[in-house]
């Protein structure tokens, strides 16, 4: 039985480091990493970015892995997690989106000249309206 146990942790861990190496390097053969470093004005702290990365990543895993492990700080950890997520996803969307030129390529097409701005503004507004309206009426536990 403890050998299952062994293998099974083992199993669990190295597909958990296969998948994050996979998603690490998408992420830096696209340039997400470093173009979200370089909009941010923020070359001097690479290595920060690098490590909350790894560090996010690996808690991540061990969080969901072992979920009877007791989070502290209860519903404010959980609240920050889930601000710190969506903020996280939303700019490695934006990243990608704009270094497969997606969005010049829309506005061109659209016609649009001014106000590309406030286009993307309305696009993050309405992403977080619809996620927020999502969890506010349970949509999720239905």
């Amino acid at each position: 039985m403890l050998i299952k146990h062994i293998f099974l942790g083992f199993a669990g861990i190295a597909a958990g480091v296969g998948v994050s190496a996979g998603t690490f390097a998408f992420l830096i053969v696209v340039g997400v990493l470093p173009r979200m470093i370089g909009k941010c004005n923020r070359a001097a702290e690479t290595m920060h970015f690098e490590n909350a990365i790894i560090l996010g990543g690996t808690l991540g895993n061990i969080v969901s892995v072992f979920p009877e492990i007791p989070v502290p700080l209860g519903r404010l950890m959980l609240y920050l997690y889930g601000l710190s997520a969506g903020i996280f996803m939303g700019c490695m969307a934006v990243a990608l989106a704009e270094i497969l030129n997606t969005f010049p390529i829309m506005f061109r097409r659209f016609g649009l000249k001014e106000g590309l701005s406030w286009v993307m503004l309305s696009m993050a507004l309405g992403k977080t309206v619809g996620s927020l309206y999502y969890f506010i009426q349970g949509i999720a536990s239905s």
